[in-house]
């Protein structure tokens, strides 16, 4: 499945949830940057990297609403949010729907036994998809996220 379309509406399929099972609807964070990242698995070398960035340099991106989504369950994402302080949620997504909505499930795989490709999206206050990295490097894409909302 295709990424969706800078300047395109963000898909958001109804029934998210965080990793508390608290609703999660996009429309709520309406007037905020929000960056949707996609990673492979919780508790992994490269995944904590990434999100231990995020956590690290929240200060160094003002107003920006950070949502971490991989197809764990709910179980595992409390565990890895709680094993390393994330101060973000992460989205629950049982049904692989948001995975599937933004293109980052490979090509040819189950759904079942995939994992999302390590892929970020940045979402315009109005709703609007404004930058996407369909490729990251873990260590420093927090630095690519804070020149696109300085620019």
């Amino acid at each position: 499945m295709p990424y969706p379309t800078i300047g395109a509406p963000a898909p958001w399929p109804a029934g998210l949830t965080t990793q508390d099972g608290a609703p999660l609807a996009l429309s709520s964070l309406r007037g905020k940057h929000v960056l949707l990242y996609f990673y492979p698995k919780d508790d992994t070398p490269g995944c904590t990297i990434e999100a231990c960035n995020f956590r690290d340099h929240g200060t160094e991106l003002p107003g920006l609403v950070v949502l971490g989504a991989s197809i764990d369950d709910a179980a595992s994402h409390r565990a890895f949010k709680a094993k390393f302080n994330l101060p973000f949620d992460l989205v629950v997504d049982p049904k692989r729907e948001l995975a599937a909505a933004y293109g980052v499930l490979p090509d040819g795989v189950p759904p079942e036994s995939a994992k999302t490709a390590r892929s970020s999206f940045l979402i315009a206050p109005d709703g609007r998809l404004k930058e996407l990295w369909p490729k990251v490097d873990a260590k420093t894409h927090w630095l690519d996220v804070q020149r696109a909302l300085v620019g």
